[in-house]
């Protein structure tokens, strides 16, 4: 029962600081957000919880935040920014995953605390990296494509959360579904695979749900720069 609490309040603190991050510094904060919640994500999710019997990772409350800063950046300023902050996130997770695992090289002190940690977060992350990458290249750019297709559908100001629950729909089970391959394929038995792909994929959409009364919000901003 702890995790289930304590995980509806980290939602609510993640999205409530994506708020504020575009609040304070605007288009720029959204691609500041995108930057690092890619790498947070991928440290994130190396950690398996336990709610109400369920395995779930995390990591998935700032993937679907991603997604949320995409829709925004799309709705806002057009499908060439969103298609923009895509490739910075791939520029900052490459950039991470280089710079650490040539900080795991160094010899360590012998008087070093830190190395062993460092080599159970950072170690997985070149494998965590190729599943993130390989699954926000396709499902990032999915969703640009299917919020811009869906915009001529359903083009209401009011219409936004169809926009952005159906282009999340699909690309949160395409993103889902390369991620738990890639990255934790042969690491976890089959049945706990398949429960944390199912798992996963159920959560992005119910948190893509609860983001959306936040992206509306978001929308709402008004910047003197901007006008």
């Amino acid at each position: 029962m702890f995790n289930l609490v304590w995980g509806a309040v980290f939602v609510l603190v993640t999205y409530g600081f994506f708020l504020l991050c575009y609040r304070l510094f605007g288009k720029k904060g959204l691609y500041a957000w995108i930057g690092v919640a890619t790498v947070i994500a991928n440290i994130q999710v190396t950690k398996t919880i336990d709610i109400m019997g369920i395995v779930l990772t995390l990591g998935n409350t700032m993937y679907v935040s991603m997604y949320l800063t995409s829709d925004l950046l799309n709705e806002k300023y057009g499908a060439d920014e969103a298609r923009k902050a895509v490739w910075f996130g791939f520029f900052t997770l490459i950039m991470t995953t280089v710079l650490m695992q040539m900080v795991l090289l160094f010899n360590a002190a012998p008087t070093d605390f830190a190395q062993d940690s460092m080599e159970t977060l950072f170690g997985l992350l070149p494998r965590l990296a190729l599943g993130s990458l390989s699954a926000y290249f396709i499902s990032q750019f999915l969703d640009v494509r299917l919020f811009s297709w869906l915009r001529k559908i359903a083009p209401g100001r009011n219409q936004l959360w169809i926009r952005t629950n159906g282009s999340s729909i699909i690309s949160s089970f395409v993103d889902t579904l390369v991620f738990c391959t890639v990255a934790f394929v042969f690491i976890y038995p089959w049945d706990v695979w398949l429960e944390i792909f199912l798992t996963t994929y159920l959560i992005k959409f119910v948190l893509t749900a609860v983001g959306t009364p936040f992206l509306y919000a978001a929308r709402n901003f008004k910047f003197e720069d901007e006008a």
